[in-house]
């Protein structure tokens, strides 16, 4: 971690601030295996019905499933719904 990033880290931690916003961390959340929101998004890489990649400031996450949606796309927020069956981040 930079400099930079360790004084922000700390700066968030003394005044109990969420460090997604700080840091510029991407803020995932699922409802079940059906649907994902991706916050603090960089771009789509990838998208198809079994596999989508989305690049993040942590690297890409991939999300991989059946017959996934992107049901919304907005500038910080990605939606995506399905059955998703395995997510991981990749360098």
């Amino acid at each position: 971690m930079k400099k930079s990033e360790e004084i922000k880290k700390s700066i968030a931690d003394i005044l109990e601030l969420p460090q997604d916003i700080i840091l510029d961390l991407p803020k995932i959340t699922m409802v079940g295996n059906l649907q994902i929101y991706v916050e603090n998004h960089k771009g789509i890489l990838e998208y198809s019905t079994t596999r989508v990649r989305i690049y993040t400031k942590n690297g890409v996450l991939r999300i991989i499933g059946k017959n996934l949606i992107l049901k919304n796309i907005v500038v910080e927020e990605i939606v995506i719904v399905g059955e998703i069956t395995h997510i991981e981040f990749m360098d």
